[in-house]
């Protein structure tokens, strides 16, 4: 005689929630959202106040014709169009990219050197990184002075060591070179804000890099000499990309601080000589309170968050090709 199959017994619908508790969960969303604000309003009032407004108000200010002192006259789009046809707007963008071009790979490859060299059991490294990154935390207006001495054409330190070089350079090949004019000279201005640049930037590149580097597992490193790698092949096939996400960080931060140089060249030259060393936010500074044409210089202002804009998007859109996050 065959039992007769019972069927499973059927799941118990979810209960759903009752209004009561639906509003109770909602009242506490809403209270933690409350207390999140609260705590970034410290934070949140300062960026409001003192970024986003002046912000707005710069958009505002560039469609308008205005020297600080005079009522705003509306003129739309001018100033842009302005900007964009004249070529003291090209000059120093060219001078600002050139300045990034000089920059870029010198405090980049020097802040790797040290980084490699502090990297190692040396005696007394702990004093040399602290010396090294001292120049980071240093007013810009000091080292620029410091560097406008040095590189003083006429009683400077660096041309009292160039110039004996050179004159036995001269006496030997019978030529006539001469130490460079350094930043009173057209040619030289902007090399020596980039000295300038370089050395005082060295320190905070050493000190990314360096945690890149530490970062680095030593056992990966360690079977690749057992392997037979050499130096050069464990830095090339292991080191360097094993340290592109601090590459990545360090390129994206020096490109952003490059299109904002500035404090450097209103010290050490003010532009000059003869405009050959005038960057972007220089232009932007004489445009409004030495020319009185604010509206041209919030226009120059957003040209260059333009510009900053698409060169960050591009980083970050190429950084998936190159950058190794394992």
């Amino acid at each position: 005689m065959s039992v007769p199959a019972t069927a499973p017994p059927r799941a118990a619908a979810p209960k759903r929630p009752t209004p009561q508790r639906q509003s109770t969960s909602s009242r506490s969303r809403w209270r933690n959202r409350g207390w999140v604000l609260f705590f970034l309003l410290p934070s949140a009032v300062p960026l409001v106040v003192f970024t986003l407004a002046p912000m707005v108000n710069s958009l505002w200010v560039s469609l308008h014709d205005w020297n600080l002192v005079s009522p705003m006259t509306w003129v739309g789009l001018d100033n842009y169009a302005d900007l964009l046809t004249s070529s003291d707007t090209w000059r120093v963008l060219g001078n600002t990219l050139f300045y990034i071009l000089g920059y870029l790979p010198l405090v980049y490859v020097g802040g790797l050197g040290l980084a490699m060299l502090l990297n190692r059991a040396l005696k007394g490294r702990t004093f040399f990184r602290a010396a090294y990154f001292l120049p980071v935390i240093t007013s810009w207006v000091v080292v620029a002075l410091v560097w406008q001495w040095l590189l003083n054409p006429s009683n400077g330190l660096v041309n009292q060591l160039i110039q004996p070089v050179l004159d036995g350079l001269n006496g030997l090949f019978g030529t006539d070179m001469t130490a460079p004019g350094w930043w009173t000279d057209p040619q030289w201005a902007m090399p020596s804000v980039i000295l300038a640049s370089a050395w005082k930037d060295l320190g905070f590149v050493m000190v990314i890099l360096l945690a890149g580097l530490q970062a680095i597992p030593g056992d990966v490193l360690e079977a690749a000499r057992v392997d037979g790698a050499g130096a050069w092949k464990r830095f090339w096939h292991i080191t360097f990309p094993l340290l592109s996400p601090s590459t990545f960080f360090v390129l994206v931060i020096s490109l952003i601080n490059g299109f904002q140089v500035f404090d450097q060249v209103y010290v050490m030259t003010g532009g000059g000589p003869s405009g050959a060393s005038q960057v972007v936010v220089g232009q932007i500074y004489d445009l409004t309170f030495r020319y009185g044409r604010a509206g041209d210089a919030s226009a120059l202002s957003w040209i260059l968050f333009v510009l900053i804009l698409i060169v960050t998007a591009l980083q970050m859109r190429g950084q998936r090709r190159w950058v190794n996050h394992a």
